[in-house]
């Protein structure tokens, strides 16, 4: 049998790292990640990531740039940016959302 071991991580507890996301829940090939109440920007630099991320929105407004299509999204929305994918956020108004990023995205340093 493989590793059965459960992971909990308190609301309260939870590590915040250094561009304001909360880590959720992680494991060997996910992790999870909390964005609260992220202020209206235009201005957030491109970048393309070694890990694929997938997002659900809770409440807000943004567009998503990928590969220089933009897609809108809003509540109860989910995206996908593909791992390499050279991408930006503009935040339209307060937005909070959930991401998954597989391999673990703050593993060895590998956010920012």
């Amino acid at each position: 049998m493989g590793d059965t071991t459960i992971k909990k991580v308190s609301g309260g507890q939870s590590p915040q790292g250094p561009d304001g996301q909360r880590y959720l829940a992680s494991g060997k090939h996910v992790a999870m990640r909390l964005w609260v109440d992220e202020p209206p920007t235009d201005d957030k630099p491109s970048a393309a990531r070694d890990y694929e991320t997938v997002g659900y929105v809770v409440s807000g407004r943004a567009e998503l740039v990928v590969e220089g299509q933009t897609v809108r999204l809003e509540p109860g929305d989910s995206w996908l940016v593909p791992a390499g994918a050279e991408h930006t956020y503009r935040i339209l108004e307060s937005f909070t959302a959930v991401e998954a990023t597989s391999p673990p995205a703050q593993v060895h340093g590998r956010e920012g």
